[in-house]
């Protein structure tokens, strides 16, 4: 299967190949079709499945190739995600992909000043992507109308539900036209999740792709067994191998987050942090650095990392055990995408040990340990 067959436009076939993606992932093979032929999606499926261009390939299609061109611009598709990076990540490849078409896309949430977002708004616009409470913000001053929206996507709906967007969500999809096309992608399916699909989704075709408990095959696994305060020095030590070539290290806390960025700037490591204490410019800022190679190393938490997207990430560093197991599924996913191979290491301390036995029992496998390093524990 390759992507000619899935019926897409040249323009969309050319920017795909520009990308040198020469097959479609198997969510992509899924659900591009799907969208085309005008049905409802419930996907479950976690980051690095290629789920953006599942969605962003067959809606620009549809846009294109069905647009009244004797019409105004009117807002006809809506994409809603939780972080601004998700947000800004999305909205980059609708853009990559689109370049072929006359479609225009606007890139809506807070953190910055509205300007630049209500004068793209007010010259008129095919696509918002959007996290729900700037969004929310701008309908109420006048600056969004959404009763046009053809193509409604939600983004990882369970973050958005973690992050207390529901109630937003539902003021948001209460002006939509009751007619129109909607997909809802998410990495786990709990109740809550289930009962927001029934509300907003009709009909849906279910595309299951991530047994969330399974980490991705192609990232190696292990873990180091330390003393809590003894971590900054492992860390130091392990990042003294070259081949850890960039590195995404997760905190459980933004606190926590910007001491390792501090401890690695006193050991001459370059590294920034990202998290939601951070400004908007701060962190786009830390993303583009670590994306360019300026810095090797990049901190974050479990919320702001939501959206982080970095071609061929080498490793993914747990400083700290997440609380839940799932967590640790999305985290190690940053790497070993699209084909790629990747590496994550846990740093475990004792009081640690209960996480990481609730991760074994949900990926089914005792992680490797490793004994050779200078701060082992038994």
């Amino acid at each position: 299967m390759n992507f000619e067959n899935l019926n897409l436009i040249q323009p969309l076939l050319n920017a795909v190949n520009k990308k040198g993606y020469l097959n479609p992932t198997p969510i992509q093979e899924k659900a591009i079709p799907t969208v085309l032929q005008g049905k409802d999606i419930f996907g479950c499926a976690q980051t690095g499945t290629g789920k953006t261009a599942a969605f962003a390939l067959p809606i620009l299609q549809l846009l294109e190739t069905e647009k009244d061109r004797n019409q105004r611009r009117a807002v006809r598709a809506l994409i809603l995600a939780p972080t601004r990076e998700l947000v800004a990540q999305i909205s980059e490849e609708f853009s990559t992909y689109g370049k072929g078409l006359d479609i225009r896309i606007v890139t809506i949430y807070g953190g910055i000043s509205q300007k630049n977002q209500t004068q793209a708004l007010q010259s008129g616009v095919d696509i918002i992507v959007a996290a729900p409470g700037r969004l929310l913000d701008l309908m109420n001053q006048g600056f969004v109308r959404l009763d046009k929206v053809e193509y409604l996507v939600l983004d990882e709906a369970d973050r958005m539900l973690d992050m207390g967007f529901i109630n937003d969500i539902r003021k948001i999809t209460a002006k939509l036209p009751a007619k129109r096309q909607t997909m809802l992608f998410s990495a786990t399916a709990p109740d809550e999740i289930r009962k927001l699909a029934a509300s907003l989704l009709n009909n849906p075709v279910q595309i299951n792709l991530s047994p969330d408990t399974m980490p991705p095959i192609l990232v190696s696994q292990s873990v180091y067994h330390v003393k809590k305060e003894n971590k900054k020095l492992l860390l130091t030590h392990v990042l003294k191998n070259e081949s850890l070539k960039n590195v995404l290290i997760f905190t459980r806390t933004k606190h926590g987050a910007d001491k390792v960025v501090k401890d690695l700037i006193r050991n001459g490591i370059k590294a920034q942090a990202i998290h939601g204490n951070k400004s908007q410019s701060a962190r786009d800022k830390a993303l583009k650095d670590f994306k360019s190679r300026s810095i090797r190393v990049l901190v974050a938490t479990d919320v702001a990392s939501r959206g982080i997207d970095v071609d061929k990430l080498s490793h993914v560093i747990n400083y700290e055990i997440p609380e839940q197991a799932e967590t640790y599924v999305h985290r190690i996913g940053r790497t070993g995408r699209a084909g790629e191979t990747g590496a994550a290491l846990s740093f475990c301390s004792a009081d640690e040990k209960p996480y990481l036995k609730n991760i074994h029992k949900l990926i089914h496998k005792n992680i490797d340990v490793v004994t050779s390093h200078p701060f082992a524990i038994n």
